[in-house]
């Protein structure tokens, strides 16, 4: 299975500084046993997992390395701007997760 997976360096404009996070999208629901594993092997604090709601929503979930945490500010962040980088969200909407 093939996954957009990116990288972002929140809370900075250059590379390899801030507050580093994966987002990776996923375009069906996956247990939370696999999205944990995809995060240990990212090894960031955080890795956000995105997926397509009805009605331009996206379900947000975050994993450390170690556990899935219940809210995570700089990969909610990170998650927007590849929402919007990567056309899946138009520039300027307003990003929705639940």
């Amino acid at each position: 299975m093939s996954l957009d997976l990116y990288h972002v360096d929140a809370f900075t404009e250059r590379p390899f500084g801030g507050n580093p996070a994966a987002v990776c999208f996923l375009p069906e629901p996956r247990e939370a046993a696999w999205m944990q594993q995809v995060a240990a092997e990212m090894s960031l604090s955080e890795t956000a997992f995105l997926t397509p709601l009805p009605e331009g929503v996206w379900s947000l979930r975050w994993f450390t390395p170690a556990i899935e945490v219940e809210l995570c500010g700089h990969a909610t962040l990170a998650s927007a701007h590849v929402l919007w980088e990567s056309g899946r969200l138009a520039r300027g909407a307003v990003a929705q997760f639940e």
